[in-house]
């Protein structure tokens, strides 16, 4: 196995000088010729760092652990997730998802302080608490941050407020006339985290009459409710995001119903494929952060843990009028 003092030798410097290069150190000025001498003789002889040894110099690891979404997410939510990863790697930290399904709060927190990361990002599908922060904490967790509808105290508050989807597809389709507006609530497990608060969302604008509207992602849910909603009353649906609409109107359709005539459809998420159809799917755009700035967010928490406590506005909404509402 090859070690630093390999790499010294074959490179022509220090030790020293190996592990400030492969290490990233940013205390030392290393020209950047030393630098390619260095790395490309680690190439060479197939040596990389050791994770382990690193983490007792520096007193903490270059962990981030995330937990694994068990729920489906949107491609918005999934790409962002992916940025932030790619992100994170290029400030030298070391993403590690953790499958958490089935664990309570007290459960994933000691399984996750056993990898000793440095920052957990919580997506908010485990209730944490002030004790769950403070275990990790104790673990070596510079920084935990929550990315939930709310905060956890001693944990940095990163808030995707989901309600504010709701509240700009009611809205909207308050603003074309309808009053009495249907809102499906997704039977399928694990979606809670958003059709709660979304639901919630359009319950508060004013002048709407919400009627919650279960369904399953199945065409044979979709059919099913189509086939009563002549006997609902209901003039508008927002059908929690783009996938279930597409789903209830091709329905709707099915029944003999016209789309926007009988009855205006609204989704969310901004999905390509709602763009193609006909007719064109209105929509929740959602907007969401750069990768790049939330890594710099979460570098910020590591490395200065008291200077983030004000609560940061993850996602912001608005409405986009097409043909189906």
């Amino acid at each position: 196995m090859p070690t630093s003092a390999d790499v010294a030798r074959l490179a022509g410097v220090s030790r020293a000088t190996v592990s400030y290069v492969l290490n990233n150190a940013e205390a030392v000025r290393i020209s950047e010729p030393t630098r390619r001498k260095v790395r490309q003789a680690a190439e060479e002889l197939g040596y990389v760092p050791h994770a382990a040894a690193r983490s007792l110099r520096a007193g903490h690891t270059r962990i981030v652990l995330l937990p694994t979404s068990h729920v489906p997410i949107g491609p918005p939510y999934s790409a962002f997730l992916s940025e932030l990863q790619w992100s994170l790697r290029r400030l030298d930290y070391t993403v590690v998802e953790y499958g958490s399904l089935g664990l309570s709060g007290d459960e994933a927190a000691r399984a996750w302080a056993e990898l000793r990361p440095v920052a957990v990002i919580s997506l908010g599908e485990i209730a944490l608490s002030a004790h769950n922060v403070a275990t990790l904490k104790r673990a070596g967790a510079r920084a935990v941050i929550t990315m939930g509808p709310a905060g956890v105290p001693g944990a940095h508050p990163l808030v995707m407020d989901q309600s504010e989807v709701g509240v700009r597809a009611a809205a909207h389709l308050v603003e074309r006339g309808h009053r009495r507006i249907g809102v499906v609530v997704p039977e399928d497990e694990g979606l809670e985290l958003f059709s709660a608060p979304r639901l919630e969302g359009a319950r508060s604008v004013a002048d709407a009459v919400i009627e919650p509207l279960p369904m399953a992602y199945s065409e044979e849910s979709a059919a099913a409710l189509a086939a009563r909603w002549r006997s609902l009353g209901l003039g508008a649906v927002f059908a929690y995001n783009d996938e279930y609409a597409m789903l209830l109107m091709r329905a709707l359709l099915d029944e003999g119903l016209r789309v926007p005539e009988d009855v205006a459809v609204m989704g969310a998420d901004d999905l390509l494929i709602g763009r193609l159809l006909r007719p064109r799917l209105s929509t929740v755009q959602i907007e969401l952060p750069s990768g790049d700035h939330l890594a710099e967010l979460v570098d910020r928490a590591v490395r200065e843990p008291s200077e983030i406590t004000q609560r940061h506005d993850l996602m912001a909404a608005v409405a986009v009028r097409r043909e189906s509402t």
